[in-house]
């Protein structure tokens, strides 16, 4: 049995499927970990989502920010913009039951046997293991609760950027989902800085890869996480970043956790061209 860690597939459905042949993936056997972002901006969201919710226990996913995107838009939240390419999952037959599903994907997922935490973008520096599995639990009992709809009209914004155990309410689940799917750099005490989307070495004096940060409480962890075409598939101690830009001409990557030594990758034929 392996279990394999894929990057942002980003609706890029052909690729996926070149790379699941590649990975010779028996889902009789084999098990597949997404870091989330499964759809938008390539051109085949649906069929993505449709096969990784048609894989059951053998596929897990984290949510990324274009999936909760797609969530805000579903419910009125926002309007879609120009780049999105979503509107087949809202106006297909089982578009319900996709949503539904979606939505109670984890927002971090963690196996003591294997030794890896999988989230989509990043974790704050203050936090533990404990404390992100606490407060990823405690976020996806809001998108799963009756109060998922009033937070989805008040998820979006960049404060607060520091955490403290203190916040609470709308504020605190804002902080949380906000170091999950959109953390790329942070400045030395922690706080979370959203403009800077380039590679390491090119972000502005004072911020740091949230995972070269400070006194960061997780360094001890194996983190596989997506969200960084820029930076693209990288490996540090600990560090398993595995967005290559599939949808901007780049690659689609995966890595064995059980053996992550060995890399797989195909490259895009469903570039973006704008």
């Amino acid at each position: 049995m392996a279990v394999y860690a894929i990057g942002d597939v980003q609706g890029c459905y052909a690729s996926l499927q070149r790379l699941l042949e590649r990975l010779r993936f028996d889902p009789g056997r084999d098990t597949l970990w997404f870091a989330g972002d499964l759809i938008n901006r390539g051109p085949q969201s649906l069929p993505v989502l449709r096969l990784v919710r048609s894989l059951g226990e053998r596929a897990l996913t984290v949510l990324g920010n274009h999936d909760l995107t797609l969530l805000a838009v579903a419910e009125g939240v926002r309007q879609p913009k120009r780049s999105d390419t979503f509107h087949a999952i809202l106006t297909a037959p089982d578009r319900e039951e996709l949503l539904h599903w979606l939505r109670r994907q984890p927002l971090l997922h963690h196996d003591a046997a294997l030794g890896f935490t999988l989230v989509h973008a990043g974790l704050a520096p203050q936090w533990d293991l404990h404390q992100a599995q606490d407060c990823a639990a405690e976020l996806e009992a809001v998108l799963q609760g009756p109060a998922y709809r009033d937070f989805i009209f008040q998820m979006f914004g960049s404060e607060p950027r520091r955490w403290r155990d203190e916040l609470q309410g709308v504020e605190r689940w804002r902080f949380i989902v906000n170091c999950f799917t959109r953390l790329r750099y942070c400045h030395a005490d922690g706080a979370l800085n959203f403009s800077e989307k380039g590679p390491p070495g090119s972000q502005a004096a004072g911020l740091w890869p949230w995972f070269q940060a400070p006194g960061r409480r997780n360094a001890g962890l194996n983190i596989v996480f997506g969200h960084w075409a820029s930076l693209g598939y990288y490996r540090a101690p600990g560090i398993y970043a595995l967005d290559s830009g599939c949808v901007w001409g780049g690659r689609l990557t995966a890595i064995r956790l059980d053996a992550p030594e060995q890399v797989y990758w195909v490259g895009c034929e469903e570039q973006r061209r704008t």
